[in-house]
């Protein structure tokens, strides 16, 4: 019995890497996609966000679906809707298509993530439910460091479809294991659905996500973005107010307000919250930085970015020993520590001639972090969660890591291209200066010697606030975590 737990983690985990990973590889694609498919500037905005998008605004609800139809089964059937939808995408034959594929694909993922939460969760007790979140974690680190490796490699040497086709084989081994080591679970029986509920918080999330994701390309001040937050504000003030209906009258919820009195899950989310939102530093300046100013190829680029797989998937080993000796809560602090360690060094040490062995080892201690802390503030936050309700926890604790995701996004990369436009303000050509920020820089390197010296700067030093921004929300994230209690956990 041991044994099938175990090898089922494994499946759990090859799934959630899969999603994730499928969030950043298509990145390193984009170029070849524009090429091959005539794709537009909007579509490939498209192409890239409406994943995220569909995947940040579900998540809430099928957590809750998870609680009551089984776990196994939803994320099973996010499996195979995932794969189903890759195999489509990589078939593609225009722009359009490609997008309703991504759309699909984010439900999939959306099925998949809180329901592998929930099934740890209820599968696991005391020093060996930190073993698994610390693989669970370790996996994701992992993962959404080796996209851009991945998608580089088979952009390059293969072809854009494959960084989708990939899913296959993934999907397959997942499904196999699943069926043949994941036990079912549910949560409590309960008669009816909150229909109401469950469309409000698709409209509330999904407009808060698309304002985040696209508030810069609009503009902050925008109709298009001003209406989205209005929305989110209309649209989440009825939603709070159906749910604290629903739970006086005790009906079916889709958010169960008891679960705010539990200390570690309310403090927990709120601090998972502005780690995530930190957690973006380097991963996203940084790859724009070292294509665009050191000229390295998008598989180059994923080469660099590698140690933080590496450093993730070594601190899983080094998380189960330090979860038994310190609880969980501590292995929390500690990674966050390592993170703002990496971060903060990143700020201090960019510039355009930075060596690439400093890069690697700001890196390695970075994803040391992240393995440390993304898998064990997960078990911290669940950890006195009743399991009948693991689902709708872990959908609501995977939100607010989205949400969070994606405020980073938009804090940050406000950061990294305002000071990139600062910077470019000594160049005498407005239009070469839209050019560059429009683009992240990737005109640079056919700039005339004394231009990309300024331009090259300008992008350093954007790097270096991006990385600013990150480190004080991580350090804040840590600061947030002194609020809970390290007893249950151990």
């Amino acid at each position: 019995m041991d044994k099938k737990r175990w090898l089922g983690l494994i499946s759990l985990s090859l799934g959630v890497a899969a999603i994730i990973v499928d969030a950043t590889i298509v990145n390193v694609a984009i170029p070849t996609i524009i090429r091959d498919l005539k794709a537009t500037s909007t579509q490939v905005q498209w192409i890239q966000e409406a994943y995220t998008l569909v995947f940040a605004s579900t998540l809430l609800v099928f957590g809750r679906l998870a609680d009551r139809l089984g776990r196994k089964r939803i994320f099973v059937i996010g499996v195979f809707i995932f794969v189903l939808s890759s195999i489509l995408a990589a078939q593609a034959p225009t722009p359009e298509f490609l997008i309703i594929m991504r759309i699909v694909q984010g439900f999939g993922g959306a099925m998949m993530l809180p329901t592998s939460v929930s099934i740890l969760n209820s599968t696991f007790e005391g020093k060996e439910r930190g073993i698994a979140f610390a693989v669970w974690g370790s996996t994701i680190g992992g993962a959404a460091a080796l996209g851009p490796l991945i998608g580089g490699w088979l952009t390059t040497d293969f072809s854009w479809r494959w960084a989708f086709g990939i899913n296959l084989p993934i999907g397959l081994i997942v499904l196999a294991g699943c069926f043949l080591y994941v036990q079912e679970s549910k949560g409590a029986v309960e008669s009816g659905n909150d229909y109401l509920g469950a469309f409000l918080s698709v409209v509330t999330m999904g407009t808060l996500v698309f304002a985040l994701i696209e508030g810069r390309n609009y503009g902050w001040t925008s109709p298009t973005i001003l209406a989205c937050f209005a929305t989110f504000l209309i649209f989440g003030l009825v939603f709070a107010q159906v749910q604290i209906k629903r739970n006086r009258n005790n009906q079916p919820v889709l958010f169960d307000l008891s679960l705010l009195s539990i200390s570690s899950f309310r403090n927990g989310n709120f601090a998972a919250a502005i780690v995530s939102l930190g957690e973006f530093g380097l991963l996203f300046s940084f790859p724009l930085w070292i294509q665009n100013v050191l000229q390295r190829s998008a598989f180059q680029t994923g080469l660099i970015l590698l140690p933080l797989a590496l450093g993730s998937f070594f601190a899983s080993g080094a998380g189960v020993q330090l979860v038994n000796r310190f609880g969980a809560l501590r292995v929390v602090q500690i990674g966050l520590v390592l993170e703002i360690i990496g971060v903060g060094l990143a700020a201090l040490l960019i510039k355009p001639d930075l060596s690439v062995a400093l890069i690697c080892t700001v890196l390695f201690i970075y994803g040391m972090g992240v393995g440390l802390a993304t898998a064990q503030l997960t078990s911290v936050v669940l950890a006195d969660v009743p399991r009948d309700r693991s689902g709708q926890a872990s959908g609501i604790t995977s939100t607010m890591r989205q949400l969070g995701s994606a405020l980073g996004i938009a804090l940050l990369g406000t950061a990294l291209f305002s000071t990139f436009s600062n910077g470019l303000k000594s160049i005498n050509d407005s239009q070469l200066q839209d050019l560059l920020v429009r683009t992240a820089g990737a005109p640079i390197a056919s700039l005339p010697p004394q231009t990309k010296a300024i331009a090259e700067q300008a992008l350093s030093d954007a790097a270096k606030s991006s990385a600013v921004v990150a480190t004080g929300f991580l350090i804040l994230g840590l600061i947030a975590t002194f609020r809970m209690s390290n007893s249950r956990v151990k």
